[in-house]
């Protein structure tokens, strides 16, 4: 396995991050920088279990050095992550500082209850190498709430990707799916319950299982809403890609799938028990672990097959802000610099741990020089960014609509109707979401 990568493929990939959009022009002011304004302080930060919290728990020594500010962090699963966000925010009062948050779940709600600070004002004094100017437009898109207010910094961009195992695929003959119906053919084909192999895993907890039916939704050429605004969640694409959904997961996965979030997933394919797993891009470096992973070597970094009608990476992000009630903001936004930095980003290239929201980790040589993990992953997260599409609908109650739909989901793998668990979870959200548009 080779490192060496090409000029072109890292070009390829830094305009992809990019979103195929123009930088927005941002400007501030460049003058001199005292890290250590803040020494002595102390911060807690809460970050979600997974590679960007690792790295940045990992590297946080670094920052201390820097500043002077001790760091309490703590690492949480998402669903308790978020859950205990909003207890603590709708409290007035939060045990952190800093928080990790997932756009895709949390922006609106936190836009609404104006639960983190504006950093615009902050800008006015950063040190040269913020370089706003180095941000994808996708990343600023997602930090920025609809009113012009910039309340996080982008860390992570997330284009779902096909993992597969090369060594199953080879034993059996079959070549990489590329269509959607040539990954339910080729799950049953690998599917091997009597020898411990299972075609196919991927997330069927409610909640946590909507992502992935949305993504195959997308390639059917679905939409969340019709031209009149009303939900299209119960069209002839989200019966067909719900019923691709649970036929994958009930005829090909393992049992107790209903149960399956991505780290159990994940725990699967690393012990070589699953031939194919569809999830975010940012799960290679496990992979590539031999101290936790006896697939080292042989798993593959698919981009998406093309669905029916469209060629779909259904894509999330993730940023970082400062708690609107820290009694510490001036160290908190330190933090946030540091963490979404030029060199931390770089490091999350190299580690594979996640799609960099800055340009330059791109073309940061020894980033590159170093990456970790296959350079078949950095090319499908360059081919995925051309094809992505926000794998969920941007609407406040977004956690709702999993909920309705995730407990659907779970109904369909244990054989209900998928048509009429569409319609009823469709008209159950339906007020919701009107009350929450009103």
């Amino acid at each position: 396995m080779t490192n060496k990568i090409h000029r072109r493929t890292v070009i390829q990939a830094a305009a992809a991050a990019g979103g195929m959009a123009a930088l927005t022009p941002w400007s501030f002011a460049q003058g001199a920088f005292d890290w250590k304004r803040f020494a002595g302080t102390s911060l807690e930060v809460h970050l979600v279990k997974g590679p960007r919290g690792e790295l940045l728990q990992k590297n946080q020594k670094e920052f201390e050095d820097l500043t002077g500010i001790k760091v309490g962090a703590e690492q949480i699963p998402e669903q308790q992550s978020r859950q205990k966000a909003v207890i603590e925010f709708n409290s007035g009062k939060t045990s952190f500082d800093v928080i990790q948050l997932s756009y895709h779940v949390q922006k609106r709600q936190f836009a609404k209850g104006r639960w983190l600070e504006d950093l615009r004002p902050m800008f006015a004094n950063v040190p040269a190498e913020f370089d706003r100017t180095d941000f994808t437009a996708g990343g600023m898109f997602y930090a920025t709430q609809a009113d012009g207010r910039i309340d996080s910094l982008p860390l992570n961009l997330d284009p779902w990707i096909l993992y597969w195992n090369k060594e199953l695929f080879a034993a059996k003959g079959v070549a990489y799916p590329k269509s959607y119906a040539e990954i339910v053919e080729a799950a049953k084909k690998l599917h091997d319950p009597a020898n411990g192999i299972v075609g196919f895993v991927g997330r069927g907890l409610k909640n946590a299982n909507v992502p992935l039916w949305t993504g195959l939704f997308l390639g059917f050429g679905g939409q969340f809403f019709d031209a009149a605004g009303k939900l299209a969640t119960e069209t002839p694409e989200a019966i067909a890609s719900a019923s691709m959904y649970r036929d994958l997961l009930k005829n090909t996965g393992p049992a107790g799938v209903a149960g399956y979030n991505w780290n159990e997933s994940q725990s699967l394919f690393l012990q070589g028990k699953a031939a194919m797993w569809i999830d975010g891009s940012g799960f290679a470096p496990p992979l590539e672990d031999p101290t936790k992973s006896r697939v080292v070597g042989k798993v593959g970094y698919g981009v998406m097959p093309p669905g029916p009608k469209l060629q779909v990476s259904a894509t999330f992000g993730d940023g970082i802000g400062v708690s609107a009630f820290s009694t510490k903001k001036g160290a908190a936004f330190l933090y946030t610099m540091w963490a979404t930095g030029k060199v931390m980003q770089a490091r999350m290239l190299a580690s594979g741990g996640g799609a960099p929201v800055r340009l330059s980790a791109y073309s940061d040589k020894e980033a590159l020089a170093n990456l970790k993990v296959p350079v078949d992953w950095l090319k499908a997260v360059g081919e995925s960014m051309r094809i992505a599409r926000p794998g969920l609908p941007v609407i406040e109650p977004v956690t709702e609509f999993r909920d309705t739909f995730g407990i659907a989901l779970n109904n369909m793998l244990s054989g209900a109707d998928v048509a009429a668990e569409l319609k009823k979870a469709t008209a159950e959200f339906a007020p919701v979401l009107a009350k929450s548009e009103s």
